[in-house]
């Protein structure tokens, strides 16, 4: 029993020791304030750029002709290509390094959305925009795990939540700005506008970011990316906070892409900038992901990621009532909750993740941006049989399934 104890007393050390020996990057630093201040540019441009046709998709319908279902493969489509881009781009930042794949990233997609604004057929604009979410997916796939090496491992809760938070400026700014402009001057005009600004964004992410410190590179061998990528799989807590990434982009972009439709007809009749000014719902997840890494200190991962989920469901049955004052409050309820539990399954998985730290994030974000492109989707068939009620009752369920799972998580494995 002793030989044990002094075992793991010899781990203990070793592991402070190889903590100390990592360069990491406190809280009270220049450094943190430049890599807050990049990673917020470079998700204020990655958001804006992937979420400015949400608010024009009944403009999509009526200039193509579209149903509602259709004109969301404007979105579904980046979505996908970007989850699917996320299961490469995870491992090449691994041989390359984090700052040079996000940075080729962002320039990348903003250059797509500039000549996306110049398209003046359905097929080219999805051809574009499953271009731009490929691109973006270098960004998504590697913020995270830049910060899982380069934070501390005391703040990388804070740091995260931070960066979510920026994530909710630049979707919220993305959807607003568009809306916008959309009422002035034609979608191709928003889209060039936005892209522009995405742009400067992009431009201040690569002077600001710092470069890798704790970064190792490793080479790109399929059977070694393959043998990390089952072992993450057969792991029962990431398998589940896969599923959960799905579930959550899932029920959070399927909500938004039919609200406006219902805003817009009876008995509301709101125009496109009144709607606009509903993402600003979005900001309190500006609140809600740093909040959450204090909660998890209280009451543990599992059971902040539960309440939650289960604070969305909240805001989902509050927006059944027919007064605009109850849908918004439900609408800021259920941000509240989904960026609370994304930046808690965000964090859960740098955390929890040993090996390809890069890869256990792209995976994630790949269940996560599915579940965008699919549920997204395939929400308009509910939308179609059910209208509010239909979507209502596939949010609740998915959103009931997935705190299931969760519920079935060991406390222990937290």
């Amino acid at each position: 029993m002793s030989g044990l104890k002094k075992q793991c007393n010899q781990k203990h050390v070793i592991t402070n020791f190889q903590c100390e020996k990592k360069k990491y990057i406190g809280r009270e630093t220049i450094k943190f304030k430049k890599v807050i201040i990049a990673l917020f540019s470079a998700g204020l441009a990655t958001f804006s750029i992937l979420y400015c046709v949400q608010p024009i998709l009944p403009t999509f319908s009526s200039e193509f002709h579209l149903t509602p279902a259709q004109s969301s493969l404007s979105l579904s489509a980046a979505t996908a290509s970007m989850a699917i881009g996320m299961l490469f781009t995870g491992s090449l930042s691994d041989t390359f390094g984090r700052k040079i794949v996000m940075s080729t990233s962002l320039l990348l997609a903003t250059s797509l959305t500039i000549l996306c604004s110049a398209m003046h057929t359905w097929i080219e604009i999805i051809i574009l925009r499953m271009l731009t979410g490929l691109t973006l997916s270098g960004v998504a796939a590697v913020a995270m795990t830049y910060l899982s090496e380069e934070m501390h491992p005391k703040i990388l809760p804070f740091a995260i939540g931070l960066y979510i938070s920026g994530n909710t400026i630049g979707g919220f700014s993305g959807r607003f700005l568009s809306s916008v402009l959309v009422n002035y001057c034609s979608w191709e005009k928003s889209l060039f506008i936005i892209g522009i600004v995405s742009l400067i964004g992009s431009v201040l992410f690569v002077i600001l970011l710092p470069a890798s410190k704790n970064f190792i590179s490793i080479s790109l061998k399929p059977n070694k990316i393959m043998r990390s990528f089952l072992i993450q799989c057969n792991d029962n807590v990431l398998s589940t906070l896969f599923l959960i990434g799905f579930i959550l982009m899932g029920s959070f972009v399927t909500l938004f892409n039919y609200v406006g439709y219902r805003l817009m007809i009876k008995p509301f009749f709101l125009n496109q900038i009144v709607i606009g000014l509903l993402s600003v719902v979005y900001l309190t997840g500006a609140y809600s992901s740093p909040k959450a890494s204090e909660f998890i200190i209280q009451y543990g991962r599992k059971n902040v990621l539960i309440y939650s989920l289960l604070i969305m469901i909240l805001g989902i049955v509050m927006t059944q009532w027919n007064i605009l004052i109850f849908i918004i409050l439900g609408l800021m309820m259920f941000s509240s909750g989904f960026f609370s539990a994304h930046s808690v399954a965000s964090s859960w998985i740098g955390y929890r993740s040993k090996i390809a730290k890069g890869q256990a994030s792209s995976l994630y974000l790949c269940c996560y941006y599915l579940g965008s492109s699919i549920l997204g989707t395939f929400g308009g068939i509910f939308w179609s049989f059910g209208n509010w009620v239909g979507i209502s009752i596939f949010i609740i369920t998915i959103l009931l399934i997935g705190a299931k799972y969760v519920h079935r998580i060991n406390t222990d494995q937290e």
